[in-house]
């Protein structure tokens, strides 16, 4: 790939900044034009952005100084945080956290430019300034000099990413479809847990398993602290997966003498939080782990892991019933033990976790098929802009 020369970005597309209508005038929202903030590019799953949940009207665009940015222009989150991309679908506002990208016709193609965009994250997110948060003003990614092949060479590279940025998609959407089926699968054999339409027999969860509660060893001994045993918090239940993820922290073997420590086969479960959103989240342990206050544990008498995992993810309307408020959202230990659960005979238990087994196998593949695709395309984007992708 030949690269003509590296250009200014202000010099192959207008820099445009966004703006918020004030959000006490009724006449300013609840219109036409979408409008958009960088939290709505977070949650993207893809390159394009096509609705947003907030729109505003034409009068609030005229009273705030924000720029209709035509479709195909770059979205870019300048603040909160800087590096959020997108290509708009259809025409569309945004927000001051914004400094968007109208690239000139047959002279910067859009699709390169929100892959480099992307590949250039961490050295944009080095230029922000600010004592409060980190900003990056428009002078300044004006500034920014982007590699400039022919509009040609452009469109094939980004036609190359793309492709591959499509299978990581394809992938992804395997692997939340798979875990659909597995709650499916535990629905149709037992119903849902919330109502026992079926009337199964139920228990608590104080006589289902052990309830623990997790604790922090002082930090006023940094002796506590270690390399003996995993110490999880909240951020390691995430229920993308079914097991709990890689402590950062560890105890050493004085902190893991006075932690709450729990068995392979032990759910642990989000009990304090900011927001009930997080609040009853869970994972299973498969290796021995220490877990701080913030996580209430069950470790099953008889009932299978599996089978209990799935039930407390669809049965999570129960935990936040438990719930006291306060400065943090709270499911005490015995709360969360007095949470009533389906206890159908044990051999129908292993039955759904045979099936759901099954489905986790397929979970897994989709997930190493991902990371060989991410890696392939952390090359080919790594070699893209380094004149490398396509032959010169």
């Amino acid at each position: 790939m030949k690269v003509e020369r590296e250009v200014p970005l202000s010099e192959c597309c207008e820099v445009v900044s966004g703006g918020t209508p004030k959000t006490g005038v009724a006449s300013y929202w609840h219109g036409e034009i979408p409008w958009a903030t960088p939290k709505d590019l977070g949650s993207l799953s893809g390159k394009y952005i096509s609705e947003t949940p907030r729109k505003i009207t034409q009068e609030g665009l005229d009273s705030c100084g924000a720029t209709l940015l035509p479709a195909g222009s770059v979205l870019f989150s300048s603040r909160a945080p800087i590096g959020h991309v997108a290509v708009n679908a259809i025409s569309m506002a945004t927000n001051q956290g914004f400094k968007s990208f109208i690239p000139k016709p047959d002279y910067l193609d859009a699709s390169y430019l929100y892959h480099w965009l992307r590949a250039s994250r961490p050295y944009l997110e080095s230029l922000g300034n600010g004592a409060t948060f980190k900003e990056i003003s428009k002078s300044t990614v004006g500034k920014v000099k982007i590699p400039l092949p022919s509009i040609d060479d452009q469109r094939k590279v980004a036609r190359v990413l793309d492709r591959v940025d499509e299978l990581c998609a394809k992938r992804c959407e395997a692997i939340d479809l798979l875990d659909e089926l597995a709650q499916s699968i535990f629905l149709d054999m037992f119903g849902d847990p919330v109502v026992n339409s079926r009337e199964l027999p139920t228990l608590p969860m104080s006589e289902i398993g052990k309830i623990t509660t997790g604790s922090t060893p002082p930090r006023s001994n940094p002796r506590n602290y270690g390399n003996s045993i995993e110490w999880i918090k909240s951020d390691n239940i995430d229920n993308s997966s079914v097991y709990l993820t890689s402590a950062a922290e560890r105890l050493s073997e004085d902190g893991a003498k006075i932690a709450r420590i729990v068995d392979p086969g032990s759910i642990l479960v989000t009990c304090i939080a900011g927001s009930t959103a997080a609040i009853g989240s869970s994972a299973i342990a498969n290796r021995r782990v220490s877990f701080n206050q913030q996580i209430n544990a069950i470790t099953p008498f008889n009932a299978d892991s599996l089978f209990l995992y799935y039930q407390l993810r669809l049965a999570k309307p129960l935990i936040l019933e438990k719930v006291t408020g306060g400065v943090k959202f709270l499911v005490s230990k015995s709360r969360f033990g007095s949470v009533v659960l389906l206890n159908p005979p044990h051999a129908e238990q292993r039955e759904f976790s045979k099936r759901a087994g099954l489905v986790l196998g397929l979970q897994d593949m989709n997930r190493a098929h991902l990371a060989e695709l991410r890696s392939l395309f952390s090359s080919l984007q790594h070699s893209a802009f380094r004149k490398e992708l396509l032959p010169a």
